[in-house]
């Protein structure tokens, strides 16, 4: 699934800032800086940080119009992915010099200090890069992004392994998200071995990737949700563990919600012979499934 921005210069003097799929817009004469305020905030953010570190300060009369395919609040890491897009088109449009680590840090600094977001920053250097990654992140803003050279066959088997289910709900990951820091930061014991086992989790699963062992990733992906769970009780909610036990009585072999929890999407590893199975037993339940596929290629920009 993809976010897409699309800018377009205008000769009116306006400034206009659109998301068609969420129905809300921005109209106004060009300026500098827009308080980050209202709706359209990472619109508003995006074009402030570009016209301040990359045109002097000097405003432009453009519209720029952003939608995704998919839904706000699902976590899918849409909100980055839209501003990792949005900056992509300014440097098309401004011939930026600008590759995927420089992107996705200008993305993590804009939605998390500009727009004072919290959240990680795993998104956006997702968002940029695309394929399939294991991201180191260290203190002192050092990121390393290493592509995983993962074989043709392997990839198809886990797509077809792979089943998104959106819960129908959509929730404010910032309230999940700041309890689960206010309980490592409190040094709560609990939260905090979880986020280690969380991290440990990663190797191990890097590793099941590689050799193919989709049985080993599946186990990862129940650890990944045990230890999630542990981290702040808004994480799962009854509907949630209705959904995930529906699926593996069902013949999923585990499941994780993703982004903060609470809502949005869960991602069920699923036997694919047992696909229309699993299929049958979540329609019964409040939701439905989304198709998706792996992509190679990170943010792409045009012109026409």
């Amino acid at each position: 699934m993809y976010a897409y921005a699309i800018i377009e210069t205008l000769e009116d003097n306006n400034v206009i800032f659109k998301a068609s799929d969420m129905e809300k817009s921005f109209t106004d004469q060009p300026k500098s800086f827009y308080p980050i305020e209202g709706d359209l905030i990472l619109h508003k953010a995006v074009y402030n940080r570009i016209i301040k570190d990359y045109n002097n300060d000097i405003p432009l009369a453009l519209k720029l119009t952003t939608y995704c395919q998919a839904p706000p609040g699902s976590g899918l890491g849409s909100s980055s992915t839209v501003v990792v897009a949005m900056i992509k088109a300014f440097v098309e449009l401004l011939n930026l010099p600008l590759g995927e680590y420089e992107i996705a840090h200008l993305a993590f600094e804009i939605e998390r200090q500009d727009a004072n977001l919290d959240g990680g920053r795993q998104d956006q250097y997702a968002a940029a890069f695309g394929g399939v990654n294991f991201m180191e992140f260290y203190n002192d803003d050092r990121v390393i992004v290493n592509p995983l050279r993962v074989k043709n066959w392997i990839m198809s088997e886990l797509e077809a392994s792979l089943m998104l289910f959106y819960t129908n709900v959509s929730r404010d990951s910032e309230i999940i998200i700041k309890k689960q820091v206010r309980n490592v930061t409190e040094d709560k014991s609990i939260a905090v071995k979880a986020m280690h086992k969380i991290k440990q989790n990663a190797l191990h699963m890097k590793e099941n990737l590689l050799r193919g062992n989709i049985d080993g990733l599946a186990e990862n992906l129940a650890a990944g949700w045990k230890a999630k769970k542990e981290t702040a009780k808004e994480v799962t909610n009854p509907h949630i563990n209705a959904l995930y036990d529906a699926a593996l009585n069902a013949g999923a072999k585990a499941g994780k919600v993703s982004g903060a929890g609470g809502g949005g999407f869960i991602m069920f590893i699923v036997d694919p012979a047992k696909r229309m199975d699993v299929l049958r037993a979540l329609k019964a339940h409040e939701g439905y499934t989304v198709e998706c596929s792996f992509t190679k290629h990170g943010t792409q920009g045009w012109r026409l």
